[in-house]
C-alpha cells in the first residue's frame, strides 16, 4: 500500500503536504510545533488535521506490519501463491487481511480437524466436486474404517460435511459478501433480561437497522448488556443469505446439492454468523467510540479554551450538606488568601453565621466574584449566596463552576504537593475558584478523562481515549502559550517538547536561579537539549524579558526575520515592547517579495506580523464571556415560552445541555437547535457558547427541562 497516496486521498491534501508532514513527524517534531512553525512545509495544515493524520499514519503502518506478518506466516507454510499475494496486497482493512489468513491460521482442534485426522478430506473433496458415480452413500463406503473411528457411512458423510462447513467459513470472498449483506440489511436487536425499571427501558424491545445504528445507542446497549439488563444480538436476513450462499456454491447440475445445502446452513449458523456478529459488533463499538471521542475532543477543547476571568478576587465555595461548605478566597493571581468552612445548608442551617463570615471575607479582601461548585448541595448554596449578596453594597456576582475532576485533583499527588497544609476538601475549593480565573491552567492538573465532557467515557478503550484527550490538552496549551516564570509543572508538561521530568527540572531551575530572563536560558535546564528547545521555545512566553520578542509567539529561529520586518516598516524592538506596532500589512506591498527578502515563507511572515502587532495575544479573548449572575431562578419559576440566556455545558450526539441558572440543565434536542438540518449538534453550537433559549416544557417530577433555540 502506498501510504502517502492513501493519506493524500483521505485528507484531500497534496503529495508534498503528505510527504512533508510525514517526514516532520518521523523526525520527532511535535504536532503543535509542526502546525505553528512549519506552515510552509505542511501548506498551513492546522493542529487537528496534523494530529488526525499522525493517528492515521500509525494505523496504516500497523496495517502494513500485519500484512507483512501474514504474508510471512503463509510463506513459511509453503502455501503463498501469486494470486494469494495479490489478494493480500489489495486488502484495505485489517478484517480483509484476517479473512485471507483465516484458512492458514493455526487452529485449536475442531470438528473439521478431527474429521481430517480420520482421513475424510478426500471424501469432502468428492462431495465438493459435485460429480458422482452413484450416490454419496456409495462414495462414503470406501472411507468407513473402525480403526479410524469412522464406524458407519453416516459417520463418514458427517465428518466430510464438517470439513466442508469449515472450508466454506474460511472463504474470504464469501465472508466479505455476507458481512456486507448483513450490514446492508441486518439489524441490531436488544431485549430485556430483567423485569425491573432501569435507564435502559427504551432498549427492552428495540430494533434498529445496522446501517442507521447511532453510536450513542450502540454504546448504551453495550452498557445495558454489561450491567445485565439487556441481551444484544445482530440479526441478518438468514434465508436471503443462505440463498446467496447456495447460488454461489452449488452448481445447477450438482449431484451433492442436498448435502451441500445442509453444509451451507450448518456453516452459516454454527461458524459464520457468530463470527460475523462478533466482528460487526466490534466494528460498531469501535466506530461509536471514535465518534464519541470526537465529541469528547471538541467539548474538551472548548472547555479548556474558555476565556479566563482575570483580575478578580474570587471567593470559591465547594458545596456540601453535613460537612459544610468549604471556602477559599483567592487573589487575582490565583494565590489562596484564606480558607474556612461554613454551614448554611441542611442539616446545620447556620445561615446567619455563614452570612456574617462570608460578608466579612468579601469586605476584607475586596471579593469581586463568587464561584460555586455545581455538585451536591449546589442548589441550596446558590440560594444562600443570592440572598447574601443583597446585603452587601459591594458589586459582587456569582457563577456556577463545573467542578468535575476537582475531587480527583484534590486527592492527587499533585494536589498534595501544591497544598500540603490543606485537607482534600479545601484543595477542591481552591480548584473551583482557580478554574474560573484561568480554566486552562487549572484543568491541565486533572486527568482529561475525569473532566466529564461527553458520554460513556468509562466504557471506552481507556488508552485510546487518554491519548486523544491528551492531544487536545497539548494543542490547547500551545495555542494559548505559557508564562515560563509562573507556569506549574502540570502546565509545562503539555508544552511541545517538554515531558514531566523536564517540567520539574524547569521548576527546579527557577527555584535555584530565580526567574528566567531570556528564552535561550532554557538550554541551561537539565535534559532540555537543542531539539526540545526548538520544539518548546516559541510556546513559552517571558512577559518581563528585556528581549521584546521573548514576550511573543515568534520563534527564536525567526528573530532575525522579525527584526528585519520591523526595520522595513520603520519600527524597532522598543515599539514592540510599547505595543506601538500596527498596520504592517499596509506597509508591505508584496508579501511574497518581503518574505523572500527575509528568508521566510509567507505564512511565517503573516504569523510574525500578527504577533508584533499584538504581542502575547490570548486566542481565548475571542470566546464568549461566561454568564455571571446576581439572582437565582428555580424550576418552579420557569414558564413555557420564557426566553433565557444560558451557557452550553455539554454537547452530545442527540443535543446539548444548557445551564439556564436553575441548577438543572435543560436539554435542547438536536431537532430544536436550528432550522437547517444538521447531523450533529457540533455543526451549530459548541461547549461554552452563550445562547438564547426558549422553554418548551418543564417536568418537575422527573426534573427535566426541554428547551429550543429556534424562533428566538
Amino acid at each position: 500500500m502506498d501510504i502517502i497516496r492513501k493519506l493524500r486521498e483521505e485528507f484531500g491534501i497534496t503529495q508534498s503536504q503528505a510527504e512533508n508532514t510525514v517526514r516532520l513527524l518521523d523526525e520527532g517534531n511535535t504536532v503543535p510545533f509542526i502546525a505553528r512553525y512549519r506552515k510552509e512545509m505542511t501548506g498551513s495544515l492546522d493542529d487537528q488535521i496534523i494530529r488526525q493524520l499522525s493517528e492515521r499514519l500509525t494505523a496504516l503502518r500497523n496495517l502494513e506490519d500485519r500484512r507483512t506478518q501474514v504474508r510471512t506466516a503463509i510463506a513459511e507454510q509453503g502455501r503463498l501463491t501469486d494470486a494469494l499475494a495479490a489478494k493480500l496486497d489489495a486488502a484495505q482493512t485489517q478484517t480483509e487481511i484476517e479473512d485471507i489468513y483465516r484458512p492458514f491460521r493455526p487452529k485449536r482442534r475442531t470438528r473439521a480437524s478431527i474429521a481430517k485426522e480420520k482421513g475424510l478430506q478426500p471424501l469432502a473433496d468428492i462431495i465438493w466436486g459435485q460429480k458422482l458415480i452413484g450416490t454419496p452413500e456409495e462414495a462414503a463406503k470406501a472411507f468407513v474404517d473402525s480403526g479410524q473411528g469412522v464406524d458407519t457411512v453416516l459417520d463418514a458423510i458427517n465428518g466430510a460435511m464438517d470439513i466442508l462447513a469449515e472450508q466454506i467459513s474460511d472463504d474470504a470472498d464469501l465472508r466479505k459478501l455476507l458481512r456486507e449483506e448483513t450490514i446492508k440489511c441486518g439489524a441490531i436487536v436488544s431485549k430485556k433480561t430483567k423485569d425491573e425499571p432501569s435507564v435502559y427501558e427504551m432498549y427492552y424491545d428495540y430494533r434498529e437497522p445496522l446501517k442507521k445504528a447511532a453510536g450513542h445507542r450502540v454504546l448504551a446497549m453495550n452498557r445495558g448488556e454489561k450491567e445485565g439488563f439487556l441481551s444484544v444480538k445482530i440479526e441478518g436476513e438468514e434465508e436471503k443469505l443462505l440463498q446467496r450462499m447456495e447460488k454461489r456454491l452449488i452448481r445447477r447440475s450438482s449431484d451433492t446439492a442436498d448435502i451441500l445445502r445442509e453444509v451451507i446452513a450448518d456453516s452459516y449458523k454454527r461458524l459464520i454468523a457468530p463470527s460475523l456478529e462478533r466482528e460487526i459488533r466490534n466494528d460498531l463499538t469501535e466506530q461509536a467510540e471514535e465518534a464519541a471521542i470526537g465529541v469528547f475532543r471538541e467539548n474538551l477543547r472548548q472547555l479548556l479554551l474558555q476565556p479566563p476571568i482575570s483580575g478578580k478576587v474570587v471567593l470559591a465555595l465547594d458545596p456540601a450538606y453535613r460537612t459544610g461548605c468549604k471556602i477559599a478566597v483567592i487573589d487575582a493571581t490565583g494565590k489562596p488568601l484564606e480558607t474556612t468552612v461554613v454551614y448554611p445548608t441542611p442539616p446545620q442551617n447556620k445561615t446567619a453565621e455563614a452570612e456574617k463570615k462570608l460578608l466579612g471575607l468579601i469586605g476584607k479582601y475586596g471579593v469581586d466574584l463568587i464561584s460555586i461548585g455545581n455538585g451536591t448541595a449546589s442548589r441550596e448554596s446558590e440560594l444562600f449566596v443570592a440572598e447574601m449578596l443583597k446585603k452587601t453594597k459591594r458589586r459582587v456576582q456569582y457563577i456556577i463552576a463545573n467542578e468535575a475532576g476537582a475531587s480527583v485533583y484534590s486527592a492527587s499527588k499533585l494536589g498534595a504537593e501544591e497544598f500540603p497544609d490543606y485537607d482534600v476538601s479545601l484543595r477542591s475549593a481552591v480548584s473551583i475558584g482557580r478554574r474560573i480565573q484561568d480554566p486552562l491552567a487549572e484543568l491541565v492538573k486533572i486527568d482529561p478523562k475525569s473532566i466529564g465532557v461527553g458520554q460513556y467515557q468509562h466504557d471506552m478503550n481507556q488508552k485510546r481515549l487518554g491519548e486523544a484527550l491528551g492531544g487536545v490538552v497539548e494543542d490547547c496549551v500551545n495555542s494559548v502559550g505559557v508564562d515560563l516564570n509562573t507556569a506549574s509543572p502540570a502546565l509545562l508538561s503539555y508544552v511541545a517538547g517538554i515531558h514531566a521530568t523536564v517540567a520539574k527540572n524547569i521548576l527546579k531551575y527557577r527555584e535555584e536561579h530565580g526567574k528566567f530572563t531570556a528564552r535561550r536560558e532554557l538550554l541551561k535546564v537539565a535534559k532540555l537539549g537543542p531539539k526540545a528547545y526548538e520544539q518548546c521555545a516559541g510556546f513559552l512566553r517571558l512577559p518581563e524579558s528585556e528581549m521584546p520578542l521573548d514576550r511573543t509567539g515568534v520563534h527564536p529561529e525567526s528573530y532575525a526575520a522579525a527584526e528585519g520586518l520591523l526595520a522595513l516598516c520603520g519600527y524597532g524592538l522598543a515599539d514592540v515592547a510599547a505595543r506601538k506596532v500596527s498596520g504592517l500589512a499596509k506597509k508591505i506591498k508584496s508579501p511574497e517579495k518581503t518574505a523572500a527578502e527575509l528568508g521566510i515563507g509567507v505564512p511565517t511572515l503573516e504569523d510574525i506580523m500578527r504577533e508584533l502587532e499584538k504581542p502575547g495575544r490570548d486566542p481565548r479573548e475571542d470566546a464568549p464571556a461566561p454568564v455571571l449572575r446576581s439572582d437565582v431562578l428555580s424550576m418552579e419559576d420557569l414558564q413555557e415560552g420564557m426566553v433565557l440566556t444560558g451557557t452550553v455545558r455539554n454537547v452530545i450526539d442527540f443535543g446539548v445541555f444548557v445551564d439556564i441558572g436553575v441548577h438543572q440543565d435543560g436539554l435542547v434536542h438536536i431537532s430544536q437547535i436550528c432550522d437547517r438540518f444538521i447531523k450533529h449538534p457540533l455543526e451549530a453550537v459548541k461547549l461554552g457558547d452563550v445562547v438564547q433559549v426558549k422553554v418548551l416544557s418543564v417536568d418537575l417530577q422527573k426534573k427535566r427541562i426541554a428547551l429550543t433555540m429556534k424562533g428566538i
